[in-house]
């Protein structure tokens, strides 16, 4: 197990660089939920899965198999889901895990006897181990809108990661896994081996209720950018300091983008809060594209050559409330790489022009006015904000 000391590290100053990694970009949905369950049939002592949106559906039906399946082979499985974004799986699957041996554990399960607060903390990560080898950091969950035909499926990225920083993945999992019940119990897995031409990459989590060191680490980044600071959000209602931030680096001729939904979205009233800020974003030189074939839901941020993936929406929301788990990545290949996804996803959207913005709809002023309107009373509701 992790020595004292090196539990505090993590706690304390957030978590270290490792290199020597892979990271590999799977943003088909199809093909990164066909890595996943590959990794789960070849697993060989552990396999360990979080996520927050669960519900029982033809692709769920497909984890619960290949988890079933690893369990009679002597395979140890830990699933960690959100009490929240697990109520749509059906306790006939939930007793299907359970008989086939699968540890099953949920986050803060809704209690309305208690403060209703404390039912906001949600464990929104998306995270994928197989015997301390490989593991999976993204935003999907399990559920068919991420599955793809016969259902459109949702914008996702996931990355799959192998090498020294797959160990500290593991000991994440470990806490999380704690705070719900008993410790993990599992031994530490050894530093994967390093490859001498791999990525230095980092683990950025943010803890519920605490200062978010995954906040502070992409301000750092977007006041440090000189060439670009490309953002692909899927719920964008960043805070004050963040907004001017990006306005700062967009002023100092950085390469801004904005990659937001489109018209289809399932929190319509989200987008219309985040379109209020539009105006001055555009002003001052900040380009906005809207995703148009799908719901968007990836999460990447681009900083030069520095990147980081995984659950974490740009709000005040994910920062402040939520268990978020994102990968950071040092590298110029591994940017170029992200680059191209960001190419590809700008010429599937709209372009929000700053010349006619001002003549948009009085229907669409007034929405975005309400939505501001809620978002800041929600705020206020949440309690102090760190300025994050």
């Amino acid at each position: 197990m992790a020595t004292p000391e090196a539990q505090r590290q993590f706690t304390t100053t957030g978590w270290p660089w490792r290199p020597g990694n892979t990271f590999r970009f799977l943003h088909d949905n199809g093909a990164f939920f066909q890595a996943m369950l590959a990794a789960i049939d070849d697993a060989g002592a552990y396999v360990l899965l979080e996520m927050y949106l669960v519900t029982s559906s033809g692709i769920t039906e497909r984890f619960i198999a290949a988890l079933c399946a690893a369990r009679a082979r002597g395979v140890r499985c830990c699933v960690l889901f959100d009490g929240f974004g697990a109520l749509g799986l059906r306790r006939a699957d939930r007793r299907t895990l359970l008989g086939a041996g699968v540890e099953l554990r949920f986050f803060n399960p809704l209690r309305w006897q208690r403060h209703l607060l404390a039912n906001l903390r949600r464990d929104h990560r998306k995270l994928l181990l197989a015997d301390g080898r490989i593991a999976f950091v993204g935003g999907a969950g399990l559920t068919d809108q991420f599955a793809g035909p016969p259902h459109p499926p949702w914008r996702e990225l996931m990355v799959a990661i192998e090498g020294p920083v797959v160990a500290d993945w593991q000991r994440a999992f470990a806490r999380t896994w704690r705070r719900c019940g008993e410790p993990l119990g599992l031994v530490d897995p050894p530093p994967g081996l390093a490859r001498a031409d791999g990525a230095p990459g980092r683990l950025s989590l943010s803890e519920a209720r605490q200062h978010s060191v995954l906040a502070s680490g992409v301000l750092r980044q977007i006041d440090a950018a000189r060439r670009r600071a490309w953002i692909m959000s899927a719920y964008f209602v960043p805070s004050r300091r963040f907004r001017k931030a990006l306005r700062r680096a967009a002023r100092r001729g950085v390469d801004v983008c904005l990659l937001l939904p489109g018209p289809r979205t399932d929190h319509p009233w989200v987008r219309q809060a985040a379109r209020r800020f539009y105006g001055k974003m555009l002003r001052s030189g900040v380009l906005i594209y809207e995703y148009q074939p799908a719901m968007l839901h990836a999460k990447m941020i681009l900083c030069d050559d520095w990147v980081s993936v995984g659950s974490s929406n740009l709000d005040r929301w994910s920062f402040r409330w939520n268990l978020e788990a994102n990968q950071e990545i040092s590298d110029a290949r591994v940017a170029d790489a992200a680059a191209q996804l960001f190419r590809e996803d700008f010429a599937a959207s709209r372009a929000v022009s700053r010349r006619t913005w001002h003549r948009r709809a009085r229907l669409d002023r007034l929405r975005e006015h309400i939505a501001g309107a809620l978002d800041r009373a929600l705020d206020r509701w949440r309690g102090p904000s760190d300025g994050l």
